[in-house]
């Protein structure tokens, strides 16, 4: 995919860099804007994971167009895009790939040839994730984790940058397959898309209906995907904002002996060390967005939600008081400390 458009070239100074990727953010958003209405929070949540080198779980009733969000998003980009359906019959060959017996035409003699499945991609849209089984889900944990697929004996590592982007139905429950609390943990957010205002609603039902058609135009290569998210690596995290961090994380779990008392009545498991890495990580990157070259705590508010919202499991009593993890991370927000100091809760 070439761009029509003229390219600014990556900057090589950092300073450069992070105002190369505030530029870029800016051109997504405007050719998103071509095609999806709204939802403004949700496609800087998108950017902000794919900018962190993470990966996201959408999730929203049907129609909000989630896939065409994520295509939309795999259009700005010059990447290799593949869409794998889930469905309850998919086999893990169906997305890794399988050996096939082939005979060579010149000496006669068979051999196992590996067939590339569609997780060989950089940007993997895992439809409806959740209507296939867990055998078939965990085919994608070590290439989440590891960016490699094993099969035959072999380890084949994938093209960078690699991102899975998957949507997921919250209300439609029937033939669907929950996903494990380590399958959701390898998602650096879960992302929820809500129904869109009154006035973007007007407007969807105008451009759908009509003669309305627009060609987004990529805008930033894998190269320079990678270059930024080295760039945002190297931004600082003030000592007093790293402490924040661990005090909120380390507060969801109900064993924890500082944790608040109302966390071991609405929390049966908390998060887990990855939920720090991914609070500073995408903290960075919003640091460099908002135009910071330091991470604020008000950052890790900002990321809490998405960041946390998969890695809690409330309790029952939580559940039977009508409390979902998003009341209960807002009422974490509210209780840990922002000095870092060690205050009791």
């Amino acid at each position: 995919m070439t761009s029509s458009t003229p390219h600014t070239p990556l900057p090589t100074d950092d300073a450069g860099k992070a105002a190369f990727l505030v530029e870029t953010h800016r051109k997504i958003r405007a050719e998103i804007g071509k095609l999806i209405v709204g939802q403004e929070e949700v496609i800087d949540q998108l950017l902000i994971a794919v900018l962190a080198g993470g990966h996201c779980l959408l999730e929203g009733v049907p129609g909000l167009a989630k896939t065409a969000l994520v295509r939309s998003l795999a259009s700005t980009m010059q990447l290799a895009f593949r869409r794998i359906q889930f469905t309850p019959d998919l086999m893990p060959a169906d997305i890794t790939g399988t050996d096939i017996l082939q005979e060579d035409p010149t000496t006669g003699k068979r051999t196992f040839i590996f067939q590339k499945g569609p997780l060989f991609t950089q940007m993997l849209l895992a439809d409806e994730i959740n209507r296939t089984p867990a055998k078939t889900q965990a085919a994608l944990l070590e290439a989440m984790q590891e960016h490699s697929v094993t099969a035959g004996g072999h380890t084949l590592r994938l093209q960078q940058p690699f991102f899975v982007l998957a949507t997921q139905n919250p209300i439609e429950q029937e033939g669907t397959y929950p996903l494990p609390e380590a399958q959701k943990d390898r998602f650096l957010f879960h992302i929820r898309v809500g129904y869109p205002e009154r006035d973007a609603e007007r407007e969807i039902i105008e451009r759908t209906t009509g003669s309305y058609s627009a060609e987004i135009q990529p805008v930033i290569s894998g190269e320079e995907i990678l270059a930024c998210q080295q760039t945002a690596r190297r931004v600082p995290v003030p000592a007093h904002v790293l402490d924040f961090v661990l005090d909120l994380v380390r507060s969801t779990r109900p064993d924890a002996p500082d944790a608040p008392a109302f966390v071991r009545e609405l929390i049966a498991w908390g998060a887990g060390p990855r939920a720090c890495q991914c609070l500073v990580t995408a903290g960075k990157v919003r640091a460099l967005l908002q135009g910071r070259v330091h991470v604020g705590v008000e950052d890790i508010e900002a990321l809490a939600l998405p960041v946390l919202r998969h890695r809690i499991v409330p309790t029952f009593n939580a559940e039977s008081e009508g409390m979902h993890a998003d009341q209960i991370i807002i009422k974490l927000l509210a209780a840990v400390p922002r000095t870092g100091s060690k205050k009791p809760f």
